[in-house]
């Protein structure tokens, strides 16, 4: 499964990243929109909102910045370099779309990082990587493509420092328990999302701290965003079929098309709430 998946997903960034940019952004993520669901926020500055959010949430302290981040899945570099020039660090950005690692270079370029921002073509379940590398283990909604979610978490683990902190960010599904499995539809519905997004599957938040707190992380926090983060997809679609866009699906090929006509089944999973925005912080 973990080389075809592998492949899939290259493929579909691949074909994808560049259309992605140009309609909405470098920031390849949700917004935060708060408790109130405040679709006014303009997406860019709701989508910096989330990574400040997360910031203080995990309570990283500019008095004592992280100097050494990985950002596992990191797109075209949108959170790598903001992290990188936020806290004036030294920032590794991961991806397996060769097409987002060359495009994320040029970006640290053309903003000046490209001495202390670096972005590579690697594998998360396998980081390249020594043991305690990094004081900062960043993931923003990419613990959703990977196929071993302990093995994830363990490589997270492995490559943080001691006294470092995990922020990960990932898509969920609802809290289950013995007498409240999903339903047919839930499962046929999920199945649909991962279709599409090129997903193996989803879990809940629940499990997701309980393999934290078994790969041996510290102080593990676990908090549920969906409210202040789910207006994003229905901004997403309101801007998604204008002329420019249209266009840029045409040109980047069916999977693409497919995918940004698929939109309401993430805004249809949150509203139904059988999809969850999962955070889970913690320390090494």
């Amino acid at each position: 499964m973990g080389n075809e998946l592998y492949q899939q997903i290259r493929k579909f960034y691949d074909a994808s990243s560049g259309l992605w940019e140009k309609i909405w952004g470098e920031h390849m993520h949700h917004g935060y929109y708060g408790r109130s669901g405040n679709y006014k926020v303009e997406r860019r500055e709701a989508q910096i909102a989330l990574i400040e959010e997360l910031l203080l949430w995990a309570d990283v302290k500019v008095n004592n910045p992280p100097q050494n981040i990985i950002d596992v899945g990191c797109g075209i570099g949108g959170s790598t370099l903001y992290l990188g020039n936020r806290f004036n660090a030294n920032a590794k950005g991961i991806t397996l779309s060769p097409v987002q690692a060359s495009r994320a270079k040029e970006r640290a370029k053309e903003q000046g990082l490209e001495t202390q921002v670096d972005f590579e073509v690697a594998n998360a379940l396998k980081m390249p990587f020594e043991d305690n590398s990094f004081d900062l283990v960043w993931s923003l909604e990419s613990g959703e493509h990977m196929p071993d979610k302990t093995k994830f978490l363990q490589e997270c683990y492995r490559v943080l420092q001691p006294g470092g902190k995990l922020i990960l960010a990932t898509w969920c599904h609802r809290e289950t328990s013995v007498l409240g499995e999903l339903t047919t539809s839930e499962i046929k519905h999920l199945k649909e999302i991962y279709r599409v997004y090129c997903l193996p599957y989803v879990i809940s938040l629940s499990e997701y701290f309980a393999i934290a707190k078994s790969c041996g992380f510290k102080h593990i926090k676990a908090d549920d965003w969906s409210t202040q983060v789910a207006p994003f997809w229905d901004v997403v679609i309101d801007s998604a079929f204008n002329l420019e866009a249209i266009t840029g699906l045409v040109e980047a090929g069916w999977q693409t098309i497919e995918s940004a006509l698929s939109l309401n089944l993430m805004s249809r999973g949150y509203s139904c709430g059988l999809i969850r925005y999962g955070l889970i912080g913690g320390t090494k």
